[in-house]
């Protein structure tokens, strides 16, 4: 039992890899459908090249897109507007008749014969009907309507109705037929009587048109089982390309019983392991600081369920395209977290395992590829806001092409392609930005530093480095010199330079804590060593490297950056005071330990040279004659003793690289110093 414990403990990395490897497969076998996915592709206008093709089971047949869209049209013309006669109307009218008569009219008996008169007018004026029609509801067809009262429904046209001043004039006419009353009288009683009482029920009219629709039935026949379908070799139809598409359908909307549903999730399982594998060889492989870093693995494929989770969620929804899901995403956030050839890795892992579910699958893989290797050339250096607007732009060409040249193949002409899909895919670009904000809550989740984190931190401006320059101006100088010499010679054999300047930028903050104990910041010539002893000065010397891991701390600076603080020294030798104890105590035994830095060793190309421009920048300021001949001296036994001391053992740089470097520094060097060429001498 203690040894597996043992065991255990020991290999707790390996084995956590293994869960986040396990919980990742289930999950991303969860998110995806589990349907029986339609085994032939095919095309409108090109030939059947798989086997004759019966059918397996009775199915409908779904009419084209375009007659569906024809027939609703015509139905929808067919829907004649309907209007509602509203029988309040001539009760109003009747009492405001009664009151107006008493106003006018102070006979009692003649008042009688004015109500009854107006009465009957109003009667014949509204069983007609009184219609008022605006521009925005005209009837349908020479005038054709649909008249509602009540429950029941009638076919009229406008000619059966009065209109307003139709309405007008038969008052008057009729008025007058009536004898021993004023007919002007009569009139100026009813005018104000007499409004609209059939009006436009634009409610209703649409009610019936989503009915109508609605009986719209979307087949028009059946297969039978068995039936032969299409043959090799058979060019796919319009007529043949519905068949295929409603096979398609019925077989992918089938509901699988319960052993078919399980058979579907192990395949499913299958093929989500295998691009996982090949994902984990690569890292294994190519990229053994990323495996071995279960944080970083573990980013890669939360990034990947997500990508996943939104493209399987918008599936769901019958209103919304998948075109519109940013899986473009993926590939930015992986490349400003690593490099370019695990991002697209990535990508083309995730793209293939959503093509065994994607509608279309050889169209979505490829122009989801062609997407995202345009996404990762635009974000090469993604170290400005303005970067990602530029990469939406290329992404959103990139898919325009893509797109309309995967529909002028399967349509035959440009005048088909579907417009609505390029208003998806706009949306799809714009929720592409969303990386962004996306890259900074990944940081702060997984403890990682982007590029952009680092531009920020590259700036002098920034409160930790405006303080190195105020308290150690000497040391803030001296490091602004280092970022130049290390940032050069890592762009030389292929480092990260931007990486490598703010770790150099801040490697040396620990000194701010006793600026003057170190000669650079030292102007009044008062040297405070000369009162402490050599173990002392070693000391204080020796502690700016914890001192500024304290600091970096404090100020929440990255991992990342402290790494360049803890190895910058490795485990050398505070030399000065190490050969001055030497040279005045020969006597004693000295103890190494107190004039050594503490390490760790530098573990990068990037901690290595900046260890080398550190120690060869400080070295150079005690040239007392700065020449080509002592410049090359110096540059070649500084960098020469710490392989000696095998400083660089730890990292991955070759002899090669360091020859590099060693150029790169003579050069600068000799520019910073002004160092002139000297050029032979002829000899005439």
């Amino acid at each position: 039992m203690r040894k597996f414990l043992i065991y255990i403990s020991n290999s707790h990395e390996a084995i956590l890899k293994g869960i986040i490897i396990l919980i990742t497969v289930g999950v991303i076998a969860m998110l995806l459908p589990h349907k029986v996915r339609y085994k032939f592709d095919f095309q409108r206008g090109k030939a059947w090249n798989n086997n004759d093709l019966t059918a397996p089971f009775d199915f409908a047949v779904k009419k084209d897109p375009d007659s569906l869209k024809a027939e609703r049209q015509e139905i929808l013309k067919s829907v004649l507007p309907h209007f509602q006669m509203d029988t309040l109307v001539l009760f109003n009218a009747v009492k405001d008749l009664s009151a107006k008569v008493s106003e006018q009219v102070t006979d009692t008996f003649q008042r009688s014969k004015y109500l009854t008169a107006g009465k009957t007018i109003l009667e014949e004026l509204y069983s007609r009907g009184i219609i008022r029609i605006t521009t925005n509801e005209q009837p349908g067809e020479n005038g054709r309507l649909t008249l509602v009262i009540g429950k029941f429904s009638v076919t009229k046209t406008t000619g059966d109705f009065y209109e307003p001043r139709a309405a007008a004039a038969y008052l008057e006419t009729r008025a007058a037929s009536f004898t021993n009353m004023d007919p002007d009288v009569l009139v100026k009683v009813l005018n104000n009587a007499v409004t609209a009482n059939v009006f436009y029920d634009k409610v209703l009219t649409e009610k019936v048109k989503a009915e109508k629709v609605n009986e719209i039935f979307p087949t028009r026949g059946m297969v039978q089982k068995g039936e032969l379908i299409i043959s090799r070799g058979e060019l796919v139809s319009a007529e043949k390309f519905m068949i295929l598409e409603s096979l398609k359908s019925a077989t992918e909307s089938e509901i699988p019983d319960l052993k078919t549903t399980r058979e579907i999730f192990i395949g499913q399982l299958l093929i989500i392991a295998i691009g996982l594998t090949v994902l984990l060889l690569f890292l294994a492989v190519l990229r053994k600081d990323i495996f071995a870093d279960n944080r970083k693995v573990m980013l890669i494929f939360v990034l990947m369920m997500l990508m996943i989770g939104a493209y399987t969620a918008i599936m769901k929804f019958s209103t919304l395209s998948t075109y519109v899901v940013p899986l473009c995403v993926l590939p930015i956030v992986i490349r400003v977290f690593f490099d370019t050839r695990l991002a697209l890795f990535t990508h083309v892992i995730t793209v293939l395992i959503l093509g065994s579910v994607a509608p279309n699958g050889y169209e979505f893989v490829f122009m989801q590829t062609i997407a995202g290797m345009v996404t990762i050339f635009s974000v090469t250096h993604l170290r400005k806001r303005a970067q990602l607007f530029i990469s939406a732009g290329m992404i959103f060409i990139s898919y325009m092409i893509c797109y309309v040249a995967l529909s002028v193949i399967h349509e035959g002409s440009l005048n088909q392609v579907n417009v609505t899909n390029m208003t998806w895919l706009v949306g799809n670009v714009l929720l592409t930005l969303f990386a962004y904000p996306l890259i900074y809550i990944f940081e702060k989740l997984f403890g990682l530093t982007s590029d952009i984190t680092l531009m920020e931190l590259a700036d002098t401006n920034s409160a930790l480095l405006r303080e190195l320059s105020i308290k150690a101006p000497g040391t803030f100088q001296h490091s602004m010199q280092v970022a130049n010499l290390a940032e050069a010679a890592a762009f030389k054999i292929g480092g990260n330079t931007l990486l490598i300047r703010v770790g150099a930028l801040y490697h040396d903050i620990g000194k701010m804590e006793m600026p003057m104990y170190f000669i650079e910041n030292q102007s009044t010539g008062v040297n405070p060593h000369d009162e402490l002893s050599f173990e002392e000065s070693a000391s204080i010397i020796i502690s700016h490297v914890i001192r500024g891991i304290e600091k970096a701390r404090k100020n929440k600076l990255p991992d990342l950056i402290i790494d360049f603080i803890r190895t910058h020294h490795g485990t050398s030798m505070v030399q000065y005071f190490y050969q001055s104890f030497l040279k005045n105590y020969p006597e004693q035994i000295v103890d190494e330990d107190d004039f050594r830095y503490p390490g760790p060793l530098p573990f990068s190309k990037e901690t290595a040279v900046l260890m080398m421009a550190d120690s060869v920048e400080a070295s150079s300021r005690s040239l007392a004659k700065p020449d080509a001949d002592s410049i090359n001296k110096l540059v070649d036994s500084v960098i020469d003793r710490q392989i000696e001391q095998q400083q660089f053992v730890n990292c991955d740089i070759t002899f090669k690289d360091i020859s590099s470097i060693k150029k790169i520094f003579k050069k600068m060097l000799m520019s910073i110093y002004h160092v002139r060429v000297e050029y032979p001498k002829s000899g005439n």
